[in-house]
């Protein structure tokens, strides 16, 4: 877009002169407008002085230059000089030889002494007169603006009462609280309310004032928008296997500085757009929890943002309806938000009475509506709990998918009875083709593959990690490939076929990919412009970038995102469209990252080729991954890099 040239005309027109200037037409006695607009524009004036070269001053700065009346007379033109010239021929015929040289200097003598006339008559005078226009006087007689006159009497009641209900307001401001008044004292103060006059004039400019606000914003940030519109990183072209990730904004808000990040979702509509969800992982350190929608538009304030009582420990975005906000608190309740609704408190809320959590929840994600086009999304909790959750008119029904329990390990009751144990979900994700198909990742390590028509029992189980699995991710194009996350300091990619290998025990499947990051292991996501690049982020504040189609064995980018020593990262999710990515921590700010080349190569299209549709895209993705995965299945030992 840089190398792009635009013509431009220059013209003689005065780009400033104004074009709809009027002036009063005293002949039909209206304002008209003129058709004929001064063009002339003055770049350079200066005032001079202009002397006669006989007066006063013009003789002394003769003198001063050294330039001598007789040089003034040889610069006379030359029918002067002839003249001059005739008249001493003939006065020297006319006298004696021996006198012709005392009559030459008597002559010369004359000559400096006596000063020519000037021709009085040889000259031209100019006049110009111009038209007046007459002069008139015009008035106007207007109609007086209607009075009234007002009088009221005040007592000391009514002054007491007007002020009690403005002590009032503001302390509701203070405490956002809503209470609720007397009846008696409503009623008389309904007299002394005052309306705010400016509420409606700021809800008429808020629209306008946004996009000033974004605008003062871009061009504070205009490096930085530059960079993330045109800045291609150089140094790829020398390095095949290497990436590098560029920081661009970052996201701050100051009620979130002592919160942790605790998920990260992109709207599905509007991609500069996306939700942050901050509580706390620390179990002695809960307090309240924010929602917080952050657009790369503004990055030094909120789009809005949501105060909870609890923390806030996931979210989701409706894909359909993208004002619709799921959540999960880490009291075990969810609750439903709805950005158009302006105001604070969410629009459904669970309840011990209607199936609320006894733990934390981890996860939460939207489905397709339901037979009677009802919304619905799914959570998953550490009391073992899968719920589906149905949002109807006025109240928010919930229904237990799966219950997670380890049969392998059973504790013993008071009277000697084994009472199976639960197991502790921490993470879900459904597949994009087959909506009855979900994999869950638990506390214990375990990742079970579940189905919804199953609801006692798992399809199978993989022992997977030995610490808490954090994130499960199906692959955006490929239907059979996962990912899985933990805390391990593990990240692998594992194959689901069709009938999951029910020959070979869940607990001795190996991964086709096993990558060791030397730390806690937050989250990780797959790009949605490849089949083979994902990003993991970890405790020690670095962020890993790999493709497994340039390299199975190392990251292409390693790097530290965290400022400030000590600092985790939590999450990290690739932008729908853009290549960049956002990276939270644990101290509530998030950053994006914006990819080099050599982090999302694609495959190049011929010159002249038609355009390629979704369908063949994702067949060549599935295809490229495919090729990968049979280089591996024809190795016996797995693949593991430190």
């Amino acid at each position: 877009e840089l190398k792009v040239e635009y013509t431009r005309i220059l013209t003689a027109n005065n780009p400033h002169a104004p074009q709809n200037i009027v002036r009063y037409s005293f002949k039909e006695r209206q304002y008209k407008q003129i058709p004929s607009v001064d063009q002339l524009a003055i770049h350079f004036m200066i005032d001079g002085n202009l002397l006669h070269k006989e007066s006063e001053e013009a003789k002394k700065q003769f003198a001063r230059m050294g330039i001598t009346e007789i040089q003034e007379e040889e610069k006379r033109e030359p029918s002067e000089r002839g003249d001059e010239a005739d008249e001493g021929a003939q006065e020297a015929d006319t006298k004696e030889e021996g006198e012709e040289g005392e009559t030459k200097g008597t002559t010369r003598k004359g000559r400096k002494k006596e000063k020519k006339l000037t021709n009085q008559f040889n000259f031209s005078e100019r006049a110009a007169q111009t038209y007046n226009n007459p002069f008139r006087d015009r008035g106007t007689v207007t109609e007086p603006p209607p009075r009234a006159t007002f009088a009221a009497n005040v007592t000391q009641w009514e002054i007491y009462d007007a002020y009690q209900e403005d002590f009032e307001k503001q302390e509701k401001s203070k405490e956002k609280k809503v209470t609720s008044s007397r009846k008696d004292e409503g009623k008389a103060r309904k007299k002394f309310v005052a309306t705010e006059p400016g509420s409606d004039d700021i809800s008429r400019m808020e629209a306008s004032v946004k996009i000033v606000e974004r605008m003062v914003n871009q061009n504070t940030y205009d490096d930085i928008a530059q960079d993330f519109k045109y800045w291609e990183d150089i140094s790829d072209d020398f390095r095949d296997q290497e990436g590098t990730l560029l920081p661009l904004w970052k996201f701050t808000f100051e009620k979130a500085k002592k919160l942790a990040v605790t998920s990260l979702c992109w709207n599905p509509k509007y991609t500069d757009l996306f939700a942050v969800s901050c509580g706390s992982y620390d179990f002695m350190k809960q307090g309240s929890g924010l929602i917080i929608l952050w657009t790369l538009k503004n990055p030094s304030y909120p789009e809005c943002y949501f105060e909870t009582d609890s923390g806030v420990m996931c979210l989701d975005i409706h894909h359909q309806h993208p004002h619709w906000i799921c959540a999960g608190y880490y009291d075990g309740s969810v609750a439903l938000f709805s950005v158009l609704d302006k105001r604070d408190e969410p629009v459904h809320r669970s309840t011990p009475k209607n199936g609320k959590h006894t733990d934390p929840v981890w996860q939460v994600r939207w489905q397709k509506d339901d037979a009677d086009n009802n919304k619905n999304f799914y959570s998953i909790s550490s009391d073992g709990r899968i719920c589906l959750w149905t949002i109807l008119k006025n109240e928010l029904i919930f229904q237990d998918v799966i219950r997670l329990s380890l049969p392998d390990m059973t504790a013993e009751g008071p009277d000697g009875i084994k009472v199976p144990t639960t197991g502790c979900g921490t993470t879900f994700d459904f597949h994009q083709h087959k909506d009855y198909l979900f994999l869950v990742g638990t506390e214990e390590g375990k990742v079970h593959i579940c189905s919804k028509a199953y609801t006692s029992h798992f399809i199978d189980t993989i022992d997977a990690h030995t610490m808490a699995v954090y994130k499960v991710c199906w692959n955006k194009f490929h239907p059979k490939i996962f990912i899985t996350c933990s805390a391990d300091w593990t990240v692998k990619i594992w194959e689901m076929t069709d009938k999951m290998d029910k020959h070979v025990a869940g607990s001795n499947r190996k991964p086709l990919f096993s990558f060791d990051l030397n730390n806690s292991v937050g989250d990780v996501a797959w790009a949605p412009y490849s089949s083979t690049v994902f990003a993991a982020v970890t405790s020690d504040g670095k962020a890993f970038v790999y493709d497994l189609n340039v390299n199975k064995y190392e990251p292409l980018c390693e790097q530290m995102v965290a400022q400030k020593k000590k600092t985790k990262l939590t999450h990290v999710e690739f932008n729908p469209s853009s290549p960049t990515v956002i990276v939270g921590d644990d101290r509530g700010s998030v950053v994006d990252l914006k990819l080099s080349p050599n982090l999302r190569k694609m495959k190049a299209e011929k010159k002249g080729a038609p355009p390629v549709d979704e369908a063949t895209k994702i067949q060549r993705e599935i295809e490229k991954l495919d090729r990968i995965l049979l280089m591996v299945r024809e190795q016996p030992t797995e693949i593991t890099t430190n």
